[in-house]
């Protein structure tokens, strides 16, 4: 026990294992009790498992690319509309996993590729809670980042840190990005960034980040409270530079590949058509989009009002103690969402970068006297939201 209190990334480590045997526990159950009684899973496997239970849905499309590379021609329906495509979804996972598998011979293996998905995302998984518990002590006590580590590995998405999905990867390129951030290795922090660009969508907002620390250390110069030297400086620009390019090549590698100036972006909303039809894209309108669809007029003012929530929690004070850097990062990946995704039942999914938020006050408690109940119904009430996650995403949608 001494030990674990002494050595912080040891402790992470350990709750992360516990975390994957909760996980696993919450997915055999479900995977034995669906096979039991013959029900469908979230998609078609031919030898059924727990390890395709693991991976499946987008799975098969990072699967799809790690045999068969992009399509150079989009598929289209009868009426020329662009249909759901490989290029929604970026190559370091799928690219990773195959290397992998080839390296370990088992390409002609009968499930061998997602067996080594599965390992890969949880060997990056704990990478991610690693990134995730040094960010928060740079901050907030040992203590209260590890609690943040525990609702993280517990939570609603906790299983997604052992899929076959690319998420675990992007999570630990991004918080090494932004632990370098933190502490001042802007060099460093470009290929953690440069990678993450290509694994998962979202690095423009650790582009946006970086120009908001940059303003912060300038501010902080003029009250003389931090020096900010040339060198500093132009080390930021860079990393912004590099990290905005990064972040919006993936559409420019579209393009080139298939010949169609639009082709990711005709991608991504043919995803869309279920829920809203066939739309023209325009920013900062798909949420709107959205809640109209479905709650007409109500719609707006239920938008509005969850974006007045997002900005009260950011700007409480316990909360902005976290740094600017996890503030404005949230803040600038929250704007991204709200910008450009349609929310659906991936939302809770792709809210999982905003994780060094568990660090603030309002899941740790006024105080540390008298709160132990309070975490232990938190976890409690995390793993249950879990189980729940699991039977509604795998069975009734998709994570």
């Amino acid at each position: 026990m001494r030990r674990l209190q002494t050595r912080p990334w040891l402790a992470a480590l350990v709750v992360y294992a516990l975390s994957r045997v909760v996980s696993t526990v919450l997915l055999g159950t479900m995977f034995t009790v669906a096979t039991v009684n013959h029900w469908a899973f979230a998609s078609h496997r031919a030898h059924a498992s727990l390890i395709t239970f693991s991976a499946s849905w987008d799975s098969s499309a990072y699967k799809g690319i790690a045999e068969h590379g992009y399509p150079t021609a989009l598929p289209v329906d009868a009426a020329g509309h662009v249909l759901p495509n490989a290029w929604a979804f970026l190559p370091v996972f799928p690219a990773i996993v195959r290397a992998l598998t080839t390296a370990l011979g088992l390409n002609a293996v009968v499930n061998g590729y997602y067996t080594v998905a599965v390992v890969t995302a949880t060997l990056f998984g704990a990478g991610a809670v690693l990134m995730l518990s040094a960010m928060l002590r740079q901050r907030v006590s040992n203590e209260r980042a590890l609690f943040a580590v525990v609702l993280f590995c517990m939570g609603p998405m906790g299983f997604l840190l052992q899929a076959a999905y690319a998420e675990s990867a992007f999570l630990f390129f991004l918080f090494a990005a932004l632990w370098c951030l933190q502490t001042s290795r802007y060099l460093l922090l470009v290929p953690f960034a440069v990678v993450a660009a290509f694994t998962r969508p979202g690095v423009l907002a650790l582009a946006l980040t970086l120009g908001i620390h940059f303003v912060v250390r300038i501010r902080e110069r003029r009250i003389g409270t931090a020096r900010f030297p040339l060198r500093d400086a132009v080390s930021i620009g860079v990393a912004a530079l590099v990290t905005a390019v990064a972040g919006l090549a993936w559409p420019v590698v579209a393009s080139a590949v298939t010949g169609r100036s639009s082709a990711y972006l005709d991608t991504e909303l043919a995803f869309w058509v279920g829920f809203v039809g066939h739309r023209h894209f325009a920013p900062l309108t798909p949420w709107f989009a959205m809640a109209t669809t479905f709650l007409g007029p109500v719609g707006i003012v239920v938008v509005v009002l969850a974006l007045a929530a997002a900005a009260f929690w950011l700007t409480r004070r316990g909360t902005k103690a976290l740094g600017h850097e996890i503030v404005g990062f949230t803040a600038s990946y929250w704007l991204y969402l709200v910008a450009v995704f349609l929310p659906q039942q991936s939302l809770v999914r792709l809210l999982m970068p905003a994780a060094p938020m568990l660090g603030s006050p309002v899941f740790w408690g006024p105080g540390v006297a008298g709160s132990r109940r309070r975490r232990i119904l938190l976890v409690a009430g995390a793993i249950l939201l879990q189980a729940v996650a699991i039977v509604f995403l795998w069975f009734l949608g998709y994570p």
